[in-house]
């Protein structure tokens, strides 16, 4: 088969088209034959490098893939040919006390297709049968690619940490991106009212339409006064934040008393500065969040199939150019997702 591999960091150049191996199924496992994946950041994460953290090079990246088995291995039921699934993005023992226990994130052995093993940039990918998915009918593989990892990451954030209720206030910060744009479909599914940030009127639109109630331009405005002045000075019960430092001290200041920061990330830096008072003077809490379990994707798959949860919107492009999506997708020039396609 053919597809992408970093073989070592750097720019977008790095992704390489090579031949590779055709994967064969283990046991419990099916070979999919890849449709479209979507590119995430954590694709640019894995291409770039992480300072003190390590990738089993040479990697196929592509965490959301999507597509049809076309080999299934020992001890694996009936899978129908013609069913298009999607794929569940993380993988896990699935016999520690944590996978046990529906927290497959906190296992030991917890991996994520294009980061911990090989990935949808590729004709093929195998994959465990208990992270399929069937796609619904009302969307297109494409559709489809955009959805799993930022809506299971989204999810975990507003529901399993910050338990989000109805009528509270939801500050979601950076709307355009695909974990934002997730929340913000979850935090209105959930009867929240959202307030979303972005830097463009475009942006600030897109919000909207996902169901934020209130938009600001973090550009031109001062976001913290508004959101005080949104909320009649009581600030926000959560805020969904994946930028980190630039936005940290304004995430913080706009929680109300007893309310909930929730960071999947940390794209604009990872090193802030906290004054502690005024998270004990208020009993605030900073909740960390990482991708979420097998079964709240399971519950994120059924509300999609419902219809109740849209996917993104999105630019397609043809696997050929991963590394010209990559550079898209860096300098923010596409609203939405990029999904590459066979």
């Amino acid at each position: 088969m053919y597809g992408f591999q970093v073989r070592e960091h750097g720019g977008p150049e790095v992704l390489k088209w090579v031949e590779m191996p055709d994967p064969i199924p283990g046991p419990g496992e099916v070979r999919m034959q890849v449709a479209a994946v979507g590119v995430n950041h954590l694709d640019l994460w894995v291409r770039r490098g992480v300072e003190g953290h390590s990738f089993p090079l040479p990697l196929v990246p592509g965490s959301d893939f999507v597509g049809t088995v076309d080999a299934s291995g020992s001890g694996v039921g009936l899978v129908p040919s013609q069913q298009r699934y999607f794929v569940s993005p993380g993988t896990s023992c699935g016999k520690c006390r944590h996978c046990l226990s529906g927290e497959q994130q906190f296992c030991r052995h917890y991996g994520i297709f294009g980061e911990t093993r090989d990935g949808g940039y590729a004709d093929f990918v195998v994959v465990p049968q208990q992270n399929l998915l069937p796609i619904p009918d009302h969307l297109s593989f494409c559709e489809a690619a955009t959805m799993p990892l930022t809506f299971l990451t989204a999810w975990h954030m507003l529901v399993t940490r910050a338990r989000v209720k109805p009528g509270e206030w939801v500050l979601v910060q950076a709307a355009a991106s695909g974990v934002s744009s997730a929340a913000i479909q979850i935090g209105k599914l959930f009867g929240a009212r959202v307030i979303a940030t972005a830097s463009t009127a475009e942006k600030l639109e897109h919000a909207t339409r996902l169901g934020a109630q209130e938009v600001i331009n973090y550009v031109t405005e001062d976001w913290v006064s508004r959101v005080r002045t949104l909320t009649g000075k009581a600030g926000v019960e959560t805020v969904v934040d994946h930028v980190g430092a630039a936005t940290f001290a304004g995430s913080v200041a706009c929680l109300r008393r007893g309310g909930s920061l929730v960071l999947c990330g940390a794209t604009a830096g990872h090193l802030v500065e906290l004054d502690l008072r005024p998270v004990f003077f208020k009993g605030l809490s900073i909740l960390g969040s990482t991708m979420g379990s097998l079964g709240e994707m399971a519950t994120v798959a059924r509300l999609i199939n419902q219809g109740k949860l849209q996917p993104h919107s999105y630019v397609e492009m043809s696997l050929a150019e991963a590394p010209a999506a990559h550079s898209r997708l860096e300098t923010r020039a596409v609203l939405g997702k990029v999904v590459l396609t066979r």
